[in-house]
């Protein structure tokens, strides 16, 4: 009988670096890493100002536990790079943006995906291939908000996404829909035998 336990510890969160604290995307961020401090997860983000800021902010505002995968560039202008208002409880300093970017991947069990840019989707495509290939011992992701109703709508009607493509992650639209999924996925992955499982154990699928 397989023992059933907790495989969702650590949560990054990925979205838009210039949405202002007023905004709606800030406080639902804001909102979202609160729930979730107060549930016991760890937040990670990327440092930087915007969703990363509103991830941060949430989960201290309770006490909760926070850590950042940050990257200060010299030569690339258009990058927001380290947000020095983003006080974290851990730091961890990369050399380039690919390097953090797979450091978030790494140090998270599972992703919030917030509205973001170019940024937003490169993680956004680079978890959910990576949940492709490792499923069904990959780490789900999350999709915040209405507007991926339709995005993901348009993949599947032009795209060629298979079927396990769209097993591993969950839309949601309100901050009341968060806790459920995570269970729902912690539920899911517990049907598979992940007791000899390296790339459960190790995390061998970053290597």
């Amino acid at each position: 009988m397989m023992t059933v336990r907790r495989r969702i510890k650590n949560i990054a969160f990925f979205g838009f670096a210039e949405f202002p604290k007023s905004s709606h995307n800030y406080q639902a961020a804001f909102g979202a890493a609160q729930l979730l401090a107060k549930s016991g997860y760890t937040i990670v983000n990327g440092g930087g100002p915007g969703i990363m800021d509103a991830a941060t902010q949430g989960a201290e505002s309770v006490g909760g536990e926070t850590l950042a995968i940050t990257f200060t560039p010299k030569d690339a202008p258009n990058f927001e790079g380290r947000y020095l208002a983003n006080r974290v409880d851990k730091e961890i300093k990369t050399s380039n943006y690919i390097d953090r970017m797979f450091k978030l991947l790494e140090h998270a069990d599972c992703f919030i995906i917030f509205k973001g840019g170019s940024g937003t989707i490169s993680e956004l495509g680079t978890a959910w291939v990576m949940a492709k290939l490792y499923y069904p011992h990959h780490k789900p992701f999350i999709l915040y908000g209405e507007h991926w109703h339709k995005i993901i709508a348009a993949l599947k009607t032009t795209m060629k996404l298979r079927p396990v493509e769209l097993k591993v992650f969950k839309i949601i639209d309100e901050e009341k829909e968060l806790i459920p999924a995570l269970i729902e996925f912690e539920k899911e992955m517990s049907e598979f035998d992940h007791s000899h499982c390296r790339i459960c154990k190790d995390k061998a699928f970053m290597t």
